[in-house]
């Protein structure tokens, strides 16, 4: 009975960081597809310049991972929760009074972005620390769903306020939403550390997990496809002559995340860390083959089109969300506990890179055609898979801690 207790995964902790992640990921996803439109409409600028306004958030974000790790590591993780909580959701504030000056507005999105990098890496390093070892893969995958259920309702939401209200009701909703998952994350009572006093020394692996770098290029490596996926598949849709429900590429795609987290965290629990991330790449490989082959089946026919555009997008949903709760656990099982923050920022640090590095790789090859873009994309999961069973997985097992 005290072993069963013990191991409960779904406690009142647990569950309360569940729910912020959500409130936090969907007042994100909801200002997604609508910015565009909002910068559009207030400011009057270029399409170009809307995406540098965007990228800005994203270069915030990417910034502050190392640092944030370390702060996470160096301070108690729920106080460092709760501060980069309480920025995040007061920066939507800014929305509503920085109307008139785009320089302003990029100041905003910049600070908002580092507030955001600091919450995500904290958070996912805190929700760690509220779950039993024994079940952390399943907790994981959990966990990760509340990031998919927001992604795949937060930018239909979006969309629904503006076309029935206004951007000012858009901005609210992100502020109450935000401000609900504030108050959850505050009711976490989150286990205490002992802070270890060291001497500070200025050196790399105090803001990078040396041990998890091999891993970090292979993460990296597959977020470049995802990249692509994310940012121009609407667009090579609409290029190879789909354009009715073009949008609901990316809900299947959130359903094949969703409904692999149901199994893949369980088989971590069980030892299979790089056997799940290997599975995972393998299906998200086949999801990629279909969006290469995308072109050539549309020009056969057009119902074999859609067919193969919903079946590509939950292969490469469920080819993802397979591993990353593997991916998580693997990076987490190479830090001690006290470098758990770290572990995590190294791994987000080489999504984040990848996402980007494939938007700007996928926009200059899709000059030439978007269907080359994924054809890339393909060869770029092939390269991460190769590399991951070499050079990876062996160094893993052998620096493993757990």
């Amino acid at each position: 009975m005290a072993t069963e207790t013990k191991d409960r995964l779904w406690t009142r902790n647990y569950v309360f960081v569940c729910i912020s992640a959500f409130m936090m990921s969907f007042s994100f996803f909801i200002l997604v597809p609508t910015l565009p439109l909002y910068l559009k409409d207030t400011f009057g600028i270029s399409q170009a310049l809307v995406g540098v306004v965007l990228s800005c958030y994203v270069v915030a974000v990417l910034s502050v991972r190392p640092l944030a790790g370390f702060v996470a590591d160096t301070l108690p993780r729920k106080s460092v929760y709760i501060a980069a909580y309480a920025v995040f959701v007061a920066s939507f504030l800014g929305y509503f009074f920085i109307t008139q000056t785009l320089a302003l507005f990029i100041l905003l999105r910049i600070f908002h972005g580092f507030s955001f990098g600091m919450l995500t890496t904290a958070g996912n390093t805190l929700v760690i620390d509220v779950m039993p070892s024994s079940r952390r893969g399943e907790g994981l995958g959990y966990y990760g769903v509340t990031n998919n259920l927001a992604m795949a309702f937060g930018p239909m939401a979006g969309l629904f306020v503006i076309s029935s209200g206004s951007y000012t009701l858009l901005f609210l909703t992100s502020l109450i939403t935000g401000t609900a998952g504030l108050i959850l994350a505050a009711l976490v009572r989150a286990p205490r550390k002992m802070l270890e006093k060291t001497e500070f020394k200025l050196s790399a692996d105090r803001f990078f997990l040396k041990e998890g770098l091999r891993a970090c290029f292979a993460f990296f490596l597959l977020a470049m496809p995802y990249g692509m996926t994310t940012s121009y598949m609407a667009l090579y849709a609409r290029e190879v002559g789909i354009t009715h429900n073009a949008g609901l590429f990316f809900t299947v795609m959130a359903a094949g995340l969703i409904s692999s987290r149901l199994h893949s965290g369980k088989r971590v629990d069980k030892g299979f860390v790089t056997e799940t991330i290997r599975t995972g790449i393998c299906i998200a490989f086949l999801g990629a083959c279909g969006e290469a082959l995308l072109s050539t089946v549309a020009s056969w026919s057009i119902a074999a089109a859609y067919a193969t555009y919903f079946l590509t997008a939950f292969l490469f949903g469920y080819g993802y969300g397979t591993m990353f709760p593997a991916y998580n656990t693997l990076f987490i099982n190479l830090a001690p506990n006290s470098r758990r923050a770290t572990a995590n920022a190294t791994y987000l640090t080489g999504w984040d890179v990848g996402i980007g590095g494939g938007m700007l790789v996928g926009g200059a090859i899709s000059e030439s055609g978007y269907v080359h873009c994924y054809i890339l994309g393909a060869a770029f999961v092939v390269v991460a898979l190769l590399f991951f069973v070499r050079f990876v997985t062996p160094h893993f097992h052998a620096h493993r801690l757990r």
